[in-house]
């Protein structure tokens, strides 16, 4: 249920409307725009709930909200949510461009990577230092030591970290480090992971699962909101289906029925999306055109030699180019990289 408090309302009158709320049995969500404040009453519904609370001369209207996610729907935020991470944003006008290699190998592979992300206009440096593989013979990356590369990379070169959390065992020691805790596609749905993220106060980017749909995507971001950390990024990273020539179906068109459906930001990884390197830079043209408001590259100083995803990582000269030309896409739309 959505409780529209009218223009210009005083805090002592919103609190005691909090109040009430409680006493219902409600938990509350807030939403405090420029001109509105909005409350989130999550809870059993109770039809003579809307009687009585707009029967309170603040109030200017009572929603519910048919729709099984709440906190993530625009009823209950109408506005865009522009993420604040140091001087940089996800969901503003400016293109966030997350870029780094797939996995952490070793401080000169990382180093390298990162000057090269910043040199091309990058202002996120992803990279992974736990790495969950199909197959346990696969590099799982260098975990602890990796974690700890990443913040010694991140400040010598000024990059917000982005990386990896496995389980809600190490969500605190991942948030030391990283500016935005990425859930991979594996763990969407690791509702005790969810949870967990849910009582910190980093922005959490949420990979959608492979085999997910739209909702299962927005309720796995619906858990972490409901625990009060309302930083949420979707990711669309492809999903699974019959085609052969592709690692995934980049499915482009979960970008604008998301924004219609939500108030979080999107981005897309068109590295996993595709598997391909060759069609990164169309696909990232194509997601900035669909109103991504960000995008995650895997880059790498040599993709013949990596030991994660060489076959769809750019090297420094192909991303330096790739930026270069998201530029004059990023203007048709209205937006800056």
């Amino acid at each position: 249920m959505i409780v529209v408090i009218k223009p210009e309302v005083d805090e002592e009158a919103i609190l005691q409307i909090v109040q009430k709320l409680k006493r219902m049995g409600y938990g509350i969500h807030r939403s405090t725009g420029e001109k509105r404040t909005v409350l989130g009453a999550i809870g059993r519904r109770r039809e003579d709930a809307a009687q009585t609370l707009e029967a309170i001369p603040e109030v200017e209207k009572v929603v519910y909200v048919t729709r099984p996610f709440k906190l993530v729907g625009r009823e209950f935020q109408p506005r865009d949510t522009e993420i604040r991470i140091g001087n940089s944003s996800v969901g503003g006008k400016e293109i966030a461009v997350i870029a780094g290699p797939c996995a952490v190998e070793s401080e000169q592979q990382l180093l390298d990577s990162a000057r090269a992300v910043k040199s091309a206009g990058a202002r996120f440096l992803r990279g992974g230092a736990f790495k969950p593989r199909t197959s346990p013979y696969s590099f799982q990356g260098l975990e602890q030591e990796g974690l700890g590369l990443l913040s010694r990379v991140g400040r010598e070169t000024g990059l917000l970290v982005v990386t990896e959390v496995m389980d809600q065992f190490t969500v605190k020691q991942v948030a030391e480090c990283a500016d935005i805790l990425q859930v991979g596609t594996r763990n969407m749905q690791n509702f005790y992971l969810l949870r967990e993220l849910g009582k910190i106060r980093k922005p959490v980017l949420l990979k959608r699962g492979m085999s997910a749909t739209v909702e299962e995507w927005l309720m796995a971001a619906e858990y972490i909101m409901s625990g009060g950390n309302y930083q949420v990024i979707l990711c669309e990273r492809g999903i699974r289906t019959f085609e052969p020539y592709t690692r995934n179906t980049l499915d482009l068109s979960a970008v604008p029925l998301v924004k219609e459906l939500s108030h979080l930001p999107v981005i897309v990884d068109p590295s996993h999306g595709t598997g391909k390197k060759s069609l990164i830079p169309a696909m990232c043209k194509a997601a900035i055109a669909a109103g991504a408001d960000g995008l995650m590259v895997e880059v790498h100083p040599s993709p013949g030699e990596a030991l994660s995803d060489g076959p769809q990582s750019l090297n420094r000269e192909e991303f330096l180019q790739l930026m270069a030309d998201l530029k004059g896409v990023a203007q048709i739309v209205g937006r800056t990289i």
